[in-house]
Order: structure tokens, then sequence, then C-alpha cells
């Protein structure tokens, strides 16, 4: 079992073209503006509909697809909390918990490259929360420069397709 595995199934892998990457087959499941900002508000406790749709600002029919597509990838899952007439709401999964780090490092970009004053403030237990990525085998901050690609997907190095690298 690798290290990467947990309790819940797999996402289905899309195929994608270009390089394999596992940044364009995330994309191409939950990518899309809406989706993340629909996954953002789950998070945020936000899980009917109406809520959903308006803290975001999505046209209603393009959010009704986007969440039902999270929901067939395994993103979200649609519960019902009415009976009569039916009525659910939203909630992440452990995939889509696992996103969570992803929204609050882009959160943080955000905060620090597009927004004059950041609009959320975030805390963590007693203090303010500062996002970071860290190794999880040795616990260290990774930080530009210190992360390197290996490639491993057959057929391909960093520059591209070994046959067309070759031919340059």
């Amino acid at each position: 079992m690798d290290s990467f595995a947990s309790a819940a199934p797999r996402l289905p892998h899309p195929q994608t073209p270009g390089r394999p990457c596992s940044i364009a087959a995330a994309l191409a499941l939950v990518g899309e503006k809406w989706a993340l900002l629909a996954v953002r508000e789950v998070a945020l406790g936000n899980r009917r509909f109406d809520a959903i749709a308006r803290n975001t600002g999505a046209p209603r029919d393009i959010l009704t697809t986007r969440l039902r597509s999270l929901e067939a990838v395994g993103v979200l899952e649609r519960r019902r909390y009415q009976d009569r007439p039916p009525r659910f709401e939203y909630h992440l999964t452990v995939p889509g918990t696992d996103l969570l780090p992803v929204l609050q490092m882009l959160a943080a970009w955000g905060d620090r490259w597009v927004s004059d004053e950041p609009p959320v403030a975030y805390t963590h237990q007693d203090h303010e929360f500062a996002a970071a990525l860290m190794c999880g085998t040795c616990g260290e901050e990774a930080v530009a420069g210190t992360v390197h690609a290996h490639v491993r997907a057959e057929g391909w190095d960093r520059r591209g397709p070994v046959a067309a690298a070759e031919g340059n």
C-alpha cells in the first residue's frame, strides 16, 4: 500500500491531453472556478444550494451542473435533510476534505499577490493561521527551490516527450 492510500476509494482518473500529470487530472475534476468555490462554501458550512449559489455568484444552471459533477466524482455527497418536498444539502467527502489545504494555499497566494486587504482571516487554535506547504516526511517547510520534480511517466522527461526532446 502506498503512502497516498486511504480508506476512501480513489476518484476517477480522467484522460487529459499532453503530459501525464496529477495536476491536470485533478483540474479536470475540480479545476473549474465554480466547482472550487462550491467546495469553499460547503467547507464554510453553507451546504444548501441557495446559500452556495448566493455566496459563489454562480449562475444556478452552471452551479447545478458543477455540484452534480463534484458528487459524481466523489468530492461531495448529497444528503437529504427534508422529506416533503425532498430537500438536500451537500457535504465534503474524504477526498473533498483533502482539498481544503489546496484552497488554503490558493487563498494565501491571493492574499499575498491579489488582494490589498485579505477579505477573510483564518485562525488556527488561538492564533492567525499562516498557510505553509510542509514535507510530510521530514516536517520541514517546502519553499521554492527545495522541491524537485523527477518525471516517472514513461516516455517523458522534464522537457516533454522523450522522442520530441531528442529531436531538438
